[in-house]
């Protein structure tokens, strides 16, 4: 049961200065995730290794990534939110460091892994903080803020990826956070709000043994579809159905233990919270393969270079940069239904425009349709996030932040998955550049499949009774 909240309230200055610390913290470790991907040449020189092996190096970040992000909402309660964010944002400091002092590729993959244990907290928990401070009145616009990371790193990392490594070294693709890191820093102890720790369950354990290496064997699965061009081969099948199977196993489980469990799959029986869930996967497959197939285009068929196509892609980062805050403050006026149908018609109007791509397209109709591609999931991913907030109980975000995170997750995993070998398939059969177009349509078809999660949203924003109304 549910009632409607009529007043929207303004953001406060404190939580803009909460929101800019989380991002601080977050934009570095979702950065990672895509910087090192042009250092990989590099790499593989430096240490003579090959291509293969030197793959770890963003694999095993990946997986560490997240393996760890289920953790986060029973961490969460049970040390505190900032503690946790404080912690985890020290171990990602940590492996910088390491990882920028490596002298041998095993020590790079070790070290790695430590960043992405730290970096896989840093959003969820970030998050968590932001939806307590905002309540649900505000959670659009503070969801846009937080969005900054999420939708724009993917973009901008690969450029600052080929600026350090052609301008400076390898070694400063890892100690450029440090700087951002200790500010972060000392401004999260300084200013994040005490959280003390609330009484949990015991720690799944149980889960713990499935959950986890379930979503990591997963994301290794998918993620070498992309090299390997296929998902029947032992190296991809292996370990994606023990994946699977780990996963199918964890349902039953927690659905017995309910909100006791690592995962509290019982959130997915509010309708608002299953459709935001819904959406925010179709949309992330969409982002995600459609950010997998571009820089290829970009470097197959029109020979940039890995800092050129890096440029090239930012028009998409502008246009959500532009279009998140007035979704936000939309959301939290109308209601996410009356924002993100409209954002997927647009995010689809870009999406067909690069449907028509040819091997000599003009960069400014590619820019233009990028540029609308992001003002539709500017207008879409964080909206969805945030209806996802409104609809659950206060004392469960730290268990929403976890779901809709390893939501995020599978859903880049399977983005790259399925556009890598859609490409696949279509190259032999055509020329590069209508390889590439037939594959967008794919993209175009996901972008369209939100729609029906989307009209299912609340109509307008509501809140749990188990809420206390806040009026100002």
């Amino acid at each position: 049961m549910c009632y409607k909240v009529g007043v929207t309230k303004s953001i406060s200055r404190e939580i803009l200065v909460l929101g800019g610390v989380i991002v601080l913290g977050a934009i570095m470790s979702i950065l990672d995730a895509t910087i090192v991907n042009v250092a990989v040449p590099t790499l593989a020189r430096r240490f003579g290794a090959s291509v293969a092996a030197i793959q770890w190096v963003v694999t095993a970040y990946l997986l560490a990534f997240a393996a760890v992000i289920p953790l986060s909402g029973w961490l969460t309660r049970r040390f505190g939110a900032k503690r946790v964010w404080i912690a985890a944002l020290t171990l990602f400091m940590a492996g910088s460091v390491l990882a920028g002092l490596s002298w041998s590729l095993g020590s790079l993959v070790v070290f790695r892994v430590v960043q992405g244990l730290g970096g896989g907290l840093i959003m969820p928990v970030g998050q968590a903080i932001l939806a307590r401070a905002a309540g649900p009145e505000r959670m659009g616009r503070v969801m846009s803020v937080v969005g900054i990371p999420m939708l724009l790193a993917p973009v901008f990392g690969p450029v600052l990826g080929g600026l350090l490594v052609d301008g400076a070294s390898w070694r400063w693709i890892f100690f450029v956070n440090l700087p951002v890191g200790v500010l972060a820093l000392v401004l999260a102890v300084r200013l994040l709000p005490p959280s003390p720790p609330q009484p949990v369950p015991r720690l799944d354990v149980r889960g713990l043994v499935l959950l986890p290496p379930g979503l990591a064997l997963s994301v290794y699965g998918l993620a070498q579809v992309g090299p390997h061009g296929t998902i029947t081969g032992a190296r991809t099948l292996v370990p994606l159905l023990a994946g699977i199977v780990l996963l199918a196993l964890f349902v039953p489980h927690a659905l017995r233990l309910r909100h006791d469990a690592l995962l509290d799959l019982t959130l997915l029986q509010s309708r608002g919270f299953a459709a935001a869930c819904a959406t925010t996967l179709l949309l992330g497959i969409a982002l995600f393969g459609a950010l997998i197939l571009l820089p290829l285009y970009y470097q197959l068929v029109r020979g940039e270079s890995a800092l050129a196509t890096g440029l090239l892609l930012m028009p998409q980062g502008l246009g959500a940069a532009l279009a998140m805050p007035v979704a936000g403050w939309l959301t939290d006026r109308s209601g996410a239904r009356a924002v993100i149908p409209l954002g997927i018609c647009v995010a689809l109007v870009g999406a067909l425009g690069l449907t028509r791509v040819e091997g000599d397209s003009s960069f400014v109709l590619l820019a233009s349709a990028l540029f609308v591609i992001g003002l539709g999931l500017g207008s879409t991913i964080m909206p969805a996030m945030a209806a996802a907030f409104q609809s659950v109980p206060r004392d469960a975000v730290e268990q929403a932040t976890s779901t809709i995170n390893v939501v995020q997750r599978l859903a880049g995993s399977l983005g790259t998955a399925l556009l890598a070998v859609v490409l696949q398939r279509q190259l032999p059969a055509h020329s590069p550049a209508s390889a590439f177009a037939h594959s967008f349509w794919l993209a175009a078809a996901l972008v369209a499949a939100a729609l029906v999660p989307a009209l299912l949203l609340p109509r307008r924003r509501e809140r749990s009774v188990h809420q206390p109304a806040t009026v100002s």
